[in-house]
């Protein structure tokens, strides 16, 4: 089993991937180079606050905030999706 990747201490989307809007889709997508991944809801928000200049506390902090939901239902969401994005090398610090 690999080892899941570490997280940036300030996430932000690698060089060559954008969120966009795609209005065909009605939907938020994720445009990498040959890559095209549709960011729903809480994805969505997730990817909004990767930036660069928020740490992953504090995106956390922003989606507790935004969803008044349970802070650890929403770190283990988060911390799983960055992870996923980290290994596939859409995300950097």
């Amino acid at each position: 089993m690999a080892e899941p990747a570490r997280l940036p201490e300030r996430p932000r989307l690698a060089p060559g991937v954008r969120l966009h809007f795609d209005k065909t889709r009605n939907a938020w997508v994720l445009l990498s180079p040959e890559r095209v991944i549709e960011a729903d809801g809480p994805a969505n928000e997730i990817l909004k606050r990767c930036d660069g200049t928020r740490t992953v506390n504090q995106v956390i902090d922003e989606l507790v905030a935004l969803f008044t939901a349970d802070r650890a239902v929403i770190e283990a969401d988060v911390t799983e999706m960055l992870s996923e994005l980290v290994a596939k090398r859409l995300l950097v610090g």
